[in-house]
């Protein structure tokens, strides 16, 4: 779903801008497998390969492009599998890391288990 959303996104981007596609490259197997790419005079690009997946759905890798406020590029590449779109960008927002205290309780909470000591 976030895929399509992203795409969507990425189309009207493409709509408000004049750009020409200068590559469009498409390659259905017939198996199930795929690949597309494309690339734009404005700089927009994307390229996707496909297969199939373990659950009947498809499994893509790829990246695309997206236009910055400040000019140039920021590029997203994506695994969507079994697990859901996994994409990955300096774009994306993580998570702040963990204070050193928790690292010490997980090693606590880890020797524990090791142990055979639980808590109800």
């Amino acid at each position: 779903m976030k895929f399509i959303i992203l795409s969507c996104l990425l189309a009207v981007s493409f709509a408000q801008q004049s750009a020409e596609i200068i590559h469009d490259d498409r390659v259905d197997n017939g198996d199930g497998s795929f690949s597309y790419s494309f690339s734009a005079d404005n700089g927009l690009e994307m390229e996707v390969a496909g297969v199939p997946g373990s659950e009947g759905q498809s499994n893509m890798r790829g990246y695309y492009l997206l236009p910055l406020e400040s000019g140039g590029f920021a590029r997203v590449e994506f695994v969507a599998d079994e697990a859901g779109f996994q994409p990955q960008s300096d774009l994306l927002p993580t998570p702040h890391p963990l204070p050193e205290h928790v690292h010490e309780l997980l090693r606590i909470a880890e020797r524990q288990r090791a142990e055979g000591i639980t808590f109800d």
